[in-house]
């Protein structure tokens, strides 16, 4: 056991990843070994793997990110989070930033919450991205009780749809059709929500890559960005998840800030026949 990998199992609302630490330990990942590592019977299990890595533009980390299915992902907020709390833990800072292939993330420490800036939104068709030029306030595809949607990129791709009940929707059902239609070349996170108050919705989603998750922290932002566009709430809200609440601000200046828990679980170490 002694060479095994150290790792440490954490979650943001029950959106549950795995972090690696490769300034420490030397690793390869494959997609294969992170689906290995990921599988919830045979492996760790999680949602997300997030790997810690030197910072290559002065920040005080570089995060890679991989999805369940072995593919690399942008950004994963509630991920985000988790690795904030190990980096301040580790540095004693209040603040630190992660470097991401989604852009800069900044994360603070509010008590026993963390609040991530995500960055601006952003909401033309080019970088969410779609295959052609549409009106992403009102996107041209439908399934099942899901159409007439609003896509947001938070770091990565969101499709978030508005309905009068996000319980009832079956997602399982709707979302790889959404995930995979051919508007999105990237893919897409898709997202159902309900509106509960101007301040308040609840949200259900399908993750590119991982499926029905408890909690999704960009696409909690994501969804607060198109109700926002839409009009049905304000711009700081609260985002009720299957895994619990986020609370969520878009900003004047474009910037998305998230603020929500990061849980540690446990830590062991990893047999290192998971990344044969």
């Amino acid at each position: 056991m002694s060479s095994g990998l150290p790792f440490l199992k954490m979650h943001g609302l029950g959106n549950d990843v795995v972090v690696l630490d490769a300034r420490k330990h030397v690793f390869t990942l494959t997609p294969e070994n992170a689906k290995a590592i990921a599988d919830r019977r045979t492996g760790v299990g999680c949602d997300q793997i997030m790997i810690i890595e030197a910072p290559r533009n002065g920040g005080d980390a570089y995060v890679a990110i991989r999805n369940s299915d072995g593919g690399v992902v942008e950004s994963c907020g509630n991920g985000s989070r988790c690795v904030a709390r190990v980096l301040m833990e580790e540095s004693g800072k209040t603040e630190v930033t992660m470097e991401t292939l989604g852009g800069p993330i900044v994360a603070t420490r509010a008590g026993d919450l963390y609040s991530i800036d995500m960055g601006p939104a952003r909401d033309d068709w080019q970088t969410i991205p779609l295959a052609q030029a549409a009106d992403t306030l009102h996107l041209p595809v439908s399934e099942g009780p899901l159409s007439d949607g609003v896509g947001v990129n938070v770091g990565n791709p969101h499709a978030v749809f508005f309905v009068k009940d996000a319980a009832a929707v079956d997602l399982e059902a709707v979302g790889p059709k959404l995930e995979h239609n051919a508007l999105f070349p990237a893919r897409i996170n898709v997202e159902a929500v309900q509106i509960l108050d101007r301040g308040h919705v609840r949200m259900r989603v399908w993750e590119r890559g991982a499926g029905i998750t408890r909690a999704c922290g960009t696409g909690a932002c994501a969804s607060a960005v198109a109700a926002a566009r839409r009009g049905l709430t304000d711009r700081k809200v609260t985002v009720t998840l299957d895994g619990g609440d986020l609370h969520i601000e878009w900003r004047d200046d474009g910037h998305v800030i998230m603020t929500g828990p990061a849980t540690l679980a446990f830590s062991g170490l990893m047999d290192r026949s998971l990344l044969a």
